[in-house]
């Protein structure tokens, strides 16, 4: 790759960068490209030259956050690949990680922007849950069926185990942060996510 590619490319992202936490703060319709362009510290016709007009913008923006949101969450799953002696406290650790990936400021933004746009922008739901969840569900279903062909859970359908377990680590901190608009204390957070490993535990621990 070039010089001038990688400059290209790095400031496509730069101004996605600076879209994204734009529109977060303004949300779409207040949102303009004038700011968008300050925020990157480019030209606003070189916002235009890369991404062609707002609408293009958002959507391109939201891809970016729900990639480095998924990237976030993979290497979270990616510790479970050497769990050490003791499961629970593994997926405990995990639990908790994947919660305050999902409770952080970009990810929450990520969903309140969705959300919001859902009526503007309807693929944007399955878009961003394709580039999130499914995802982390794929990886956390390959880690759970390697603990259980060893005998560290029972046999299982890893798939549905996978998603059974982010379902009750994502179903009530998504009610706590009332769909993205409140911080979830970390106490909360923290408690949430020990719930979510006990119950499945109960479920899914080797007799």
């Amino acid at each position: 790759m070039t010089t001038a590619s990688r400059g290209r490319i790095d400031k496509r992202q730069s101004i996605l960068t600076a879209a994204f936490t734009v529109f977060a703060r303004r949300g779409y319709a207040e949102a303009c490209v004038k700011e968008i362009a300050e925020e990157a510290g480019v030209a606003k016709p070189t916002v235009y030259n890369h991404l062609n007009d707002k609408e293009n913008l958002f959507r391109h923006a939201i891809e970016a956050a729900a990639d480095e949101v998924m990237a976030a969450n993979l290497e979270v799953v990616e510790r479970l690949r050497e769990p050490g002696d003791d499961l629970r406290a593994a997926l405990e650790d995990v639990a908790h990680r994947l919660a305050q990936v999902c409770c952080g400021e970009r990810s929450r933004s990520l969903r309140r922007l969705t959300y919001g746009q859902v009526a503007r922008f309807p693929e944007l739901i399955e878009l961003v849950q394709a580039r999130t969840s499914d995802k982390v569900a794929e990886a956390l279903a390959d880690r759970l069926a390697r603990f259980s062909l060893a005998g560290r859970l029972r046999s299982c359908d890893p798939a549905v185990a996978s998603g059974q377990l982010l379902a009750l680590l994502t179903g009530p901190l998504e009610n706590r942060s009332h769909l993205g608009t409140r911080k979830v204390p970390a106490t909360e957070v923290r408690a949430v996510s020990d719930a979510a490993v006990d119950t499945f535990l109960r479920a899914y621990a080797a007799g």
